[in-house]
């Protein structure tokens, strides 16, 4: 919703002639001739350093008193993590707690001499670096960029190499590489509808990987206050790249991660091990889901179900927005638009045809005191709402009107939110969802500050709308033509409203604008303005344990738009409220890999074929088809605004998304396998180019191909229009994923031509063994009994390997589960591992790749004995050797053939 106003106007002509005034007290040669501080009383005990910091000369108070004594805390965690902490012992500072990000245990038995990196520093003034140990190489250093911690503004900045190829510090919808040259990251939750590049939207992550072709490590600043984050190379004679942190509260709390020096999927193992690995998501929930925002009636929701199935275009879940609630008033349902028995018919039949069903949520309660709305009236039972310093309920202004928000921090909110789930999402009664999602959680409001009189508001902007359309028939046939198929305070004297150091907030007018207003105060005392960014986290996590209550022991699916570091550790994310634009389908891309590659949230995906403002065409809907099927969490949602645009709607799209899907669905198994390793050690799910290729400068900056997984690499055509994509193939064996066909990269780009709209590049690397459903299905219940292909694509060695996991696919703790090692070396493969899970079906087909000629005999040795004569046939033209097996998935085996 666009907010307009006289008001608003003249508030941010205002503001920016104060950012503009501003602006000399942050020029770098004011800062930096800070006195910064002294380090003195330095101890150190085995792997920990302490230090006390003086102020080292006259205070530069740029936004506040600068803090006089400072203590220093820095712990070897384990071999190849430091822990720095930089706080006023004095004061009552806020730090982000523990209840929201677990703090990770340190080794005791790490020794420093050992360590991967060091930290190392000087007295006077107090600078630190941290550096290699076996290189000596510096990978952050303060050294003449004075510290600066005052209440309200914290400053730390490191010089880092020329051009230096920075990840992360998101959520952004920039390039992957952030460009080192002039870049801000701001980190302040925003409802950012359109997500427009280079200001901040909905979620923060306070973390970057830093990639050199000596090795990959990475910075975790482990603060929940609005802060900017500055590129720049042109403060230093030598092109030196900077990058500064401007901190507005809290305190320094830094993990320092080593990585490694040739494998950079090792420093997001080693930030797992600090926020949490991801958590497992259910099997059906790789499956493609439908929603759309401005949904008339259950009429249409059914329509759509129904006219997949005719399109004969696979549908795992139906989602409804916010379309389904009576006023826009969260846990209720228009009786006339979306009656409840009408409703749960179209559930049952998603049910019963194994497909699921999904709505969205809000945070913001109506502010409803006399309307007998129960979820307001047991809300104020339990005093859970965020306050105004009155003690009053903290007021907003969201889609159902004057609103209040709940409280993640109260003692009750658990006790609260699980019973709004429990009733109005009773399997007996009410709507039996499967999954969840949250909008808004920012949090988000119309209001425009000062917010002092949200009635007023609500009435000018005429919220809750009005439905423009009759109610349907209640009676009306549905579904009739479908196949079967204790913390601390803000201290006293800080401006919360009006923070001295402004951040780059996109919405100029002040950081509580269109948002909770940042003086709000938690039940245990914390103010918005410190937790502000923790909000959508918050209310992720609560709202997936309310979902776990509904069904104890199973995974669940809560897919939000707002998060912070950690989140991925029990939710998923899609990228916010994207454009129909060729742009931003490119740039989802980048999105997707910070998110599933840096901040570990691998349950992501981008708002296929664009979500507002303008309408898509058959074309771009088809690309992004068949990007999104790239995507972990693969939706189709789009606003009210716009034409409709289910994949069904033009013959093209339709095609693309059968094609696509189909191959979607048969490496499921292969994603799945991928998200269960990444749920033991944070393994991605999805890998840019220079992971894989790290020496290669080449593909430092390429974010426009990335790794589906270990082994798919995923080459879309991005440009409108266009039949042709330039790619980039590093110097290595990869195979056509369409024909097997080997394909040596020259570590050059190459034009693929006549791409139609139906098809995507994709290329297998060299030394992948990738387990394939033989076909794809209408529903994953369906897909799980099909039975299974294994394609083994050698490397230039002649190596290969892969794995398997399998389980029920729902169980939060499995009973039982398969995992199953491959390895094919010298013309024999292997398969190994644990083989609980009964899965019904076999392994029916292996295809070997790079095979030059036909052997004369091939074997299976399988529970002590040999088949010999096997079938087989070679493509000599192809290389590819087809072997027909006949193994179940119970047990070790092998397959080898001669010459």
């Amino acid at each position: 919703m666009r907010i307009q106003g006289h008001l608003y106007g003249l508030l941010a002509t205002a503001f920016l002639s104060l950012r503009a005034a501003q602006a000399e007290y942050v020029d770098p040669p004011v800062l930096d001739g800070c006195p910064g501080y002294n380090a003195t009383d330095v101890e150190i005990a085995g792997p920990k350093l302490t230090a006390t910091l003086v102020l080292a000369g006259p205070a530069c108070n740029v936004f506040g008193n600068d803090t006089k004594t400072m203590k220093m805390e820095a712990i070897y965690e384990t071999g190849t993590r430091i822990h720095l902490k930089i706080f006023d012992p004095t004061t009552n500072r806020y730090e982000v707690p523990e209840s929201v990000i677990p703090r990770p245990k340190p080794d005791p038995t790490v020794r420093t001499s050992s360590a991967e990196i060091q930290f190392n520093f000087t007295n006077a003034p107090f600078t630190f670096t941290i550096s290699r140990t076996r290189t000596k190489e510096v990978l952050f250093s303060t050294t003449s960029h004075p510290l600066i911690f005052e209440p309200q503004y914290l400053r730390v900045k490191t010089t880092l190499p020329p051009n230096a190829n920075i990840y992360g510090l998101g959520e952004h919808s920039e390039p992957f590489r952030l460009d080192p040259a002039s870049t801000t990251r701001t980190l302040w939750s925003r409802n950012a509808f359109g997500v427009s590049s280079g200001p901040n939207l909905y979620g923060n992550h306070p973390v970057y990987f830093e990639h050199r072709t000596t090795g990959t490590h990475g910075v975790f600043l482990l603060n929940s206050n609005g802060m900017d984050v500055k590129l720049r190379n042109n403060e230093t004679a030598d092109g030196a790249t900077t990058l500064e942190y401007n901190v507005i509260g809290g305190i320094l709390d830094f993990y320092f991660l080593a990585g490694s020096e040739d494998d950079p999927a090792e420093v997001a193992r080693q930030y797992a091990e600090v926020v949490g690995t991801p958590a497992e998501v259910p099997y059906w929930s790789f499956g493609l889901h439908q929603c759309r925002f401005g949904s008339q009636n259950y009429i249409e929701v059914a329509n759509v179900i129904s006219n997949y199935s005719a399109a004969n275009i696979p549908l795992e879940t139906m989602w409804v927005d916010i379309d389904y609630m009576y006023k826009r008033r969260v846990f209720t349902n228009d009786q006339d638009y979306f009656p409840t028995s009408r409703m749960r018919e179209i559930v049952d039949y998603l049910h019963d045809h194994k497909q699921k069903f999904v709505l969205f949520t809000d945070p913001a309660v109506g502010y409803l005191p006399n309307e007998g709305y129960g979820s307001y009236d047991r809300g104020t039972a339990l005093d859970i709402w965020l306050k105004a310093p009155d003690g009053s309920p903290s007021l907003g202004l969201v889609w159902t009107g004057v609103s209040v928000f709940p409280d993640w921090f109260h003692p009750e909110i658990g006790q609260y939110w699980t019973n709004e789930f429990m009733n109005f999402f009773s399997p007996q009664t009410g709507f039996d969802i499967d999954g969840i999602g949250i909008d808004m959680n920012e949090p988000a409001s119309f209001c425009n500050f000062p917010c002092d009189d949200a009635v007023a508001q609500a009435a000018l902007l005429g919220l809750p709308p009005a439905r423009t359309s009759s109610p349907p028939d209640p009676n009306a046939p549905i579904l009739g033509h479908s196949s079967q198929n204790k913390r601390k305070r803000v201290q006293p004297g800080d401006d919360v409203l009006n923070p001295p150091y402004s951040i780059d907030n996109a919405d100029v007018v002040a950081i509580s604008n269109h948002t909770a207003a940042t003086n709000a105060v938690h039940a245990n005392g914390l103010v918005e303005y410190d937790t502000h960014n923790l909000y959508g986290t918050m209310m992720s996590t609560t709202t997936q344990d309310a979902m776990l209550a509904r069904r104890p022991g199973q995974r669940t699916l809560v897919i939000t738009r707002s998060t912070f570091a950690g989140a991925g550790r029990k939710v998923g994310k899609w990228l916010g409220d994207n454009l129909s634009t060729w742009e931003q389908y490119r740039l989802s891309i980048a999105g997707m890999l910070s998110m599933a590659t840096v901040y570990q949230v691998p349950m992501v995906g981008s708002d296929v074929c664009g979500f507002g403002e303008r309408n898509t065409t058959e074309l771009l809907c088809a690309r992004w088809a068949m990007l999104g099927a790239f995507n972990p969490f693969m939706r189709n949602h789009n606003t009210d605004q716009a034409i409709s645009q289910e994949f069904y709607q033009w013959p093209t799209v339709a095609q693309a998304a059968r094609n696509i899907l189909s191959i979607r669905y048969r490496l499921l198994d292969y994603l799945y396998t991928a998200f269960h390793t990444a749920s033991l050690d944070g393994t991605p799910v999805l890998h840019p180019l220079w992971f894989k290729y790290p020496k290669d400068p080449t593909t430092f900056p390429i974010d426009v191909q990335f790794f589906f997984g270990d082994s798919i690499l995923v080459s879309p055509v991005t440009d409108e229009n266009s039949t042709s994509v330039l790619i980039y193939l590093p110097k290595d064996r990869f195979y056509d994923f369409a024909t097997l066909a080997p394909v040596d990269g020259q570590g050059a780009n190459v034009t693929l031509s006549n791409v139609d709209f139906t098809t995507i590049p994709l290329h297998i690397m060299g030394g992948a063994i990738l387990p394939l459903r033989s076909s794809g299905a209408m529903t994953t219940a369906e897909l799980r009994e099909i039975d299974f292909q294994i394609i083994v694509a050698p490397g230039t060695d002649g190596l290969a390997a892969g794995r398997l996991y399998l389980d029920d696919g729902v169980s939060v703790t499995p009973k039982d589960a398969t995992y199953t090692k491959f390895a094919y070396e010298e013309r024999k493969f292997n398969a190994t591992g644990t083989f609980g899970y009964k899965t019904g079906v076999k392994i029916t087909k292996m295809l070997f790749l790079a095979v030059e000629n036909a052997p004369s005999d091939v074997t299976v040795h399988e529970q002590g004995s040999d088949h010999k004569g096997v079938r087989f046939a070679h493509n000599a033209t192809m290389q590819v050797l087809e072997v027909d097996v006949d193994i179940s998935l119970t047990h070790e085996f092998s397959v080898e053939f001669q010459s």
